[in-house]
C-alpha cells in the first residue's frame, strides 16, 4: 500500500495533547463547537429564504412565466449539483495550509456568495431578460454554495476523531443551521411582507391578469426584496471569520497509512460501499420531499387555501419548531439510536395529508409545528450518519486520502439532483394547470395541483425514503464496534510512531 506524501498539516506527532490518547483526547470546547456551528448559518439562512420565497418572487414579483420559473429552479439546482463532484475533486487535492485544507475554501467563497445572493433578488429593468438573469445568478449561487458547503460539512471529520464529539459538534451545527433557517425565512418574510398584501380586485374578471408586465411590477416590492437580500448577504463574511478564528483543523495521522488514488477511482469505491448506497438512496427521496413542501407551502397558503394572512406566522412556526426540537432529536439519537429517530420523519406523512384535506387555520398551525419537528430530524440524521459511513469505509475498505470530501460532495450532489428534478417537474405541472402570474385568483385546476404538491407528493417521497432507510446496515452495535477498532488502530500506530521517534533520538 502506497504511503501518503501529503504534508501532515497543523497536527504533528509531537502534539500529544491533540493525539487520540488520553482521557481528554479529541474533546472540543464549547467555543470551538459554537464557532464551527455558526459557519454554516448564512448558507442556511439564504437557502431558507430562497426555498420559501424565491418561487413566489419569480412568479408574483418578477412576473416571469411558470415555465421559465421551472427552468430557473432546475438549472440552478443542476449547476449546484454539477459543482459537487468538481468541489470534491478540487478540495480533496488541495494542499494543507496554516488554516488547514478545508477552512480556506469556506473563507474564500463567502464574499462572492454574498454578492451573488444579493443580485439574485435584484429586478433587472429589461423584462424579457429576467428569466436569463435569475437562471444565471441562481446557478452561480448554487455552485458557490456547494464550494462552501462541501468543505464545511466535511470539516466535522477533521475537528476530532472522537465519535461522540463529532455527534456533539454535528448537533451544535444542526441547531445553529436551524437558527439560520429560522432567521433567514423570518427576517426575509418580515421585510417583504408588505409586497404580498391581498390585491384589491373587482368582483368580475377575478382571473384576469394585471394589464402589462412592466406596469404590474411595483418598485416598492423590488426594493423590499433587495433590502432583505442585503441583510442576509452581510452575514456570510462575518460568520466565516468566526469559524476561522474559533476552530482548528486536524488531520487523522494515527489511522492507517492513507493511499492517494485518482478522484474517479475513489468515487467508484465510495459509491460501491453498501451503507453509503442505502443512506444516499433514502435521503434522495426524503430531502426532495422536504424541499417540495417548503417551496409550495407559501404558494399553497396564498392561492389554494384561505391562509394568506397567516403565511408569515406559519413559516415562523415551522422553523421555530425545527430549532426547538433539534436538541431533543440529538438526545433521542444517543438514547435510542439513529435509525429509530427516523420515526420523526414519518410524522410528515399524516401532517401533509391533513393540511391538503382540511386547510383550516387550526389544522394549518398544528401541521406547521409537526412539520417543523420532522424537518429537524430529516436535516440532522444524514449528517449524523455520514461520519459513521466514512469510518466504516475506512475500516473495511481502502484508507483513501481525501475520501471525506468525496463522500460529502457526492451525497450533496445526489440530493441536489433529486431536489432539482422534483421542483422543476412540480413547477412545470403548475404551468400545465394554467398558473397565471399576477391574477387575483387562480383557477380550480391550479388549486388542485397545489393541493397535490403539498400533500400527495411529499407523502409518497417520504414513504419510499423511509422504506429504504429501514435496511440501512449500520446499527448502534456495529457503530460502537467500528469506533473501538479504529481507536485500537490509532493507538497502535501512535505507539509505533513514538517508538520510532525514540529510537532515532537514541541513535543520534
Amino acid at each position: 500500500m502506497a504511503t501518503s506524501t501529503h504534508s501532515p498539516g497543523p497536527q504533528t506527532l509531537e502534539n500529544k495533547e491533540d493525539s487520540p490518547q488520553g482521557s481528554r483526547a479529541g474533546r472540543l470546547s464549547v467555543i470551538s463547537k459554537f464557532c464551527y456551528s455558526i459557519g454554516g448559518t448564512p448558507n442556511q439562512a439564504a437557502s431558507s429564504a430562497a426555498a420559501f420565497y424565491l418561487q413566489l418572487f419569480l412568479l408574483d414579483v418578477a412576473r416571469i412565466p411558470a415555465a421559465q420559473a421551472s427552468l430557473v429552479l432546475f438549472v440552478g439546482k443542476l449547476l449546484g449539483a454539477a459543482a459537487d463532484p468538481a468541489a470534491g475533486f478540487i478540495i480533496s487535492r488541495s494542499p494543507w495550509t496554516r488554516l488547514g485544507r478545508l477552512t480556506p475554501w469556506i473563507l474564500g467563497c463567502s464574499p462572492f456568495l454574498a454578492l451573488t445572493y444579493f443580485f439574485l433578488w435584484f429586478l433587472p429593468p429589461i423584462a424579457h431578460l429576467r428569466g436569463l438573469w435569475y437562471g444565471a445568478f441562481y446557478g452561480i449561487f448554487q455552485a458557490l454554495s456547494t464550494l462552501l458547503q462541501v468543505p464545511y460539512s466535511a470539516l466535522t471529520m477533521f475537528l476530532t476523531q472522537d465519535q461522540q464529539e463529532r455527534d456533539s459538534a454535528t448537533a451544535y451545527r444542526m441547531t445553529m443551521e436551524m437558527v439560520g433557517t429560522l432567521t433567514g425565512a423570518t427576517v426575509h418574510g418580515l421585510i417583504v411582507a408588505d409586497a404580498h398584501k391581498a390585491p384589491r380586485c373587482p368582483e368580475a374578471n377575478l382571473t384576469d391578469p394585471l394589464p402589462s408586465l412592466a406596469s404590474s411590477v411595483s418598485p416598492h416590492q423590488s426594493q423590499l426584496y433587495m433590502i432583505a437580500a442585503g441583510v442576509i448577504a452581510g452575514t456570510y463574511p462575518l460568520c466565516a471569520t468566526l469559524l476561522t478564528l474559533g476552530t482548528t483543523e486536524k488531520d487523522d495521522l494515527y489511522i492507517l497509512e492513507q493511499q492517494r488514488v485518482a478522484f474517479f477511482r475513489g468515487l467508484g469505491h465510495t459509491l460501491q460501499h453498501q451503507p453509503y448506497q442505502k443512506l444516499v438512496a433514502s435521503f434522495l427521496f426524503i430531502s426532495a420531499a422536504v424541499q417540495v413542501q417548503q417551496n409550495y407551502l407559501v404558494l399553497f397558503c396564498t392561492h389554494a387555501a384561505p391562509l394568506r394572512s397567516h403565511v408569515q406566522s406559519l413559516v415562523l412556526l415551522v422553523l421555530v419548531a425545527a430549532v426547538l426540537s433539534t436538541p431533543f432529536w440529538e438526545w433521542f439519537l444517543h438514547r435510542v439510536g439513529k435509525k429509530a429517530a427516523a420515526c420523526g420523519i414519518g410524522a410528515m406523512v399524516p401532517s401533509a395529508l391533513l393540511l391538503a384535506a382540511v386547510p383550516t387555520v387550526p389544522v394549518a398551525y398544528t401541521v406547521a409545528f409537526v412539520s417543523g419537528t420532522s424537518i429537524a430530524v430529516a436535516s440532522l440524521l444524514p449528517w449524523s450518519m455520514l461520519p459513521d459511513v466514512v469510518d466504516d469505509f475506512r475500516l473495511h475498505k481502502l484508507p483513501l486520502e481525501g475520501l471525506e470530501t468525496i463522500f460529502y460532495s457526492s451525497y450533496v450532489f445526489f440530493t441536489k439532483l433529486s431536489g432539482a428534478a422534483a421542483l422543476s417537474i412540480s413547477t412545470l405541472s403548475l404551468e400545465f394547470a394554467g398558473y397565471e402570474s399576477g391574477v387575483c385568483k387562480q383557477s380550480d385546476k391550479v388549486v388542485i395541483m397545489l393541493t397535490v404538491l403539498i400533500g400527495a407528493v411529499p407523502t409518497t417521497m417520504v414513504l419510499i425514503g423511509l422504506g429504504i432507510l429501514s435496511v440501512y446496515p449500520i446499527t448502534e452495535q456495529r457503530r460502537r464496534e467500528i469506533a473501538h477498532r479504529l481507536e485500537m488502530l490509532r493507538n497502535a500506530n501512535s505507539s509505533d510512531a513514538q517508538s520510532g521517534t525514540a529510537s532515532l533520538a537514541t541513535s543520534s
